[in-house]
């Protein structure tokens, strides 16, 4: 079964957490696909993983590009795994009806969003449901993260 991370951001920006995120799915020679909610919004993605640390670069490319599929880390808004990931993130309240083909799925969402407290809420129902092993994380003011809740093996 999959493993899903909840990653529930209080001090962090999306963009920057997902990036520090990324730098570890790298440093693990693993591939990673990040599903977002509309192509304007990958286009905003692509450019954060650009600058995000001058003295860093995550290789990276987007959907459309001409060779997104030989891309170790891979912005869509299309539910396809067409770089072969291993890890999936789904950010902005994208969803896949893929999860359980991946080793690793990390859902990121803000701690101020009551609406969307709520989707995440049904998603950690369902994937427990599931039978996936379900782990939440919270960040602390500093930014680190803490695992708070662990359910399923």
């Amino acid at each position: 079964m999959t493993e899903i991370r909840f990653y529930h951001l209080f001090s962090m920006t999306l963009e920057k957490a997902l990036s520090v995120l990324l730098e570890k799915v790298l440093e693990r020679d693993w591939r990673a696909l990040i599903i977002t909610d509309s192509l304007e919004r990958v286009t905003e993605l692509d450019s954060g993983l650009w600058t995000y640390k001058p003295s860093s670069f995550l290789p990276h490319g987007m959907v459309g590009d001409e060779d997104a599929e030989s891309q170790p880390i891979l912005i869509t808004h299309k539910d396809e795994n067409s770089n072969n990931s291993n890890v999936l993130f789904l950010v902005d309240g994208a969803e896949s009806k893929h999860v359980g083909k991946f080793e690793m799925c990390c859902l990121l969402f803000f701690g101020n969003d009551t609406s969307g407290l709520r989707k995440v809420r049904e998603a950690w129902t369902g994937y427990k449901n599931e039978g996936h092993k379900v782990i939440y994380l919270q960040q602390d003011p500093a930014g680190k993260w803490s695992e708070k809740r662990t359910v399923g093996d």
